[in-house]
């Protein structure tokens, strides 16, 4: 069927027009067990009732005024989320990518302000994803979302390796800061070594640079924490948030330290709609519900039970499960088989999973999912799975 939406996706034929927690069904009446959650969006499930109702009462009263007044739901998020983390200030924007982007030009701006204008280089990893813009691409490095957009954009020094070595010989005397995703994601699942992102602490620390952490999949209670770094026991001057932060509503946040915000003064940064009251609302709604005592401990305990299901159907398909891979309610499986089928065999059980790098199957679920539905979910990838058990990896 033909759409004047622009072709930039390779879209299933499925359309959806309901969804309850951990399940969606489309317009023609077919019920899918959602493990993708708008990729790691939709953190509380669908149609979450304290969300709705959240989202419901504001929308009854008032959705925009612009960043030119004071904006109460912002500013309460902005103290709860400070006083839940390592952070003295909060700046919201719609989006991961603008989240990074803020990161970014928060971290050349900490500099300038210092007298170091020259220090505006960033050092970033191989495997990584900080969003679609020219920057955040240029960022990242990955040659199939760089080509055809021109020059990369300047400022990144980009590191293959990741050892501590290799990251300080990135380093410069024009580096302005280390930016880095505790787990990269779209990368494949990769979870970053604590001892790695410890040593990234003190070398920022050794050489007067900015630690800044892409959380934007990983926070939000994502990984049995409310930010994955807390595994890691240090805590960076820079942080993005997105995706859970909103609970599906569009809502991006820059989350840094005095020092490190100290040179976004006003007039150097904004967001028509960043931080308006709808999206602080949902914001304020889902961090109610993942601060509740013991959410994250069931998070934890449900990520520990998923990657044990896991491990036994890995060894049920040897010849298609290479390896588990993730934390908490963030896994994936490296596959043998390429990821693009079982996602089509996958589907075919009426349920939803995405693709990540490095040819792994990206299983994101709502960190709201029972007990039953993680195993309805093994139940389905074990169906999946079986496809391809006669071929040799």
């Amino acid at each position: 069927m033909s759409s004047a939406v622009l072709p930039t996706y390779a879209r299933q034929d499925l359309v959806f027009e309901r969804g309850q927690g951990a399940w969606l069904t489309t317009t023609m009446g077919e019920r899918y067990l959602d493990f993708t959650a708008g990729i790691a969006v939709v953190a509380l499930g669908h149609a979450h009732p304290h969300v709705v109702a959240a989202l419901t009462e504001q929308a009854g009263k008032l959705w925009h005024t612009s960043n030119l007044y004071r904006i109460a739901g912002q500013e309460r998020l902005a103290e709860r989320l400070c006083a839940a983390s390592f952070a003295d200030r909060a700046f919201f924007c719609n989006s991961g990518a603008e989240a990074n982007e803020g990161a970014i030009k928060m971290a050349r701006r900490y500099h300038y302000a210092r007298g170091e204008g020259d220090r505006y280089r960033v050092v970033t990893f191989a495997g990584a994803f900080h969003g679609r813009t020219l920057a955040t691409i240029s960022a990242a490095n990955n040659p199939k979302h760089l080509e055809g957009f021109g020059p990369k954009a300047d400022g990144f020094d980009h590191v293959t390796e990741l050892s501590l070595a290799a990251v300080e010989a990135a380093v410069t005397p024009q580096t302005a800061g280390i930016l880095v995703e505790p787990i990269q994601g779209e990368g494949g699942i990769r979870v970053m070594d604590a001892n790695f992102l410890q040593g990234l602490r003190a070398l920022a620390d050794k050489h007067g640079v900015l630690l800044m952490l892409d959380e934007v999949q990983t926070g939000m209670g994502r990984t049995g924490k409310l930010f994955a770094h807390e595994w890691a026991g240090f805590t960076p001057d820079i942080m993005s948030l997105a995706k859970g932060l909103g609970g599906g509503f569009p809502v991006g946040a820059i989350l840094a330290t005095e020092a490190a915000a100290a040179g976004l003064t006003a007039g150097t940064h904004a967001s028509t709609f960043g931080g308006n009251p709808l999206a602080m609302a949902c914001g304020n709604a889902v961090l109610d519900v993942i601060l509740e005592p013991g959410f994250l401990d069931e998070v934890t305990r449900k990520g520990l039970l998923f990657k044990q299901r896991l491990a036994e159907l890995k060894d049920r398909h040897p010849n298609v499960i290479e390896e588990v891979r993730g934390q908490g309610l963030m896994v994936g499986l490296k596959l043998k088989p390429a990821v693009s089928e079982m996602v089509v065999a996958v589907t075919a059980e009426h349920m939803l999973a995405v693709t990540a790098g490095e040819n792994v199957l990206r299983l994101v679920p709502a960190l709201t999912i029972s007990d039953d539905e993680i195993s309805e979910g093994v139940n389905r990838l074990d169906r999946a799975a079986a496809k391809f058990d006669g071929r040799r990896g």
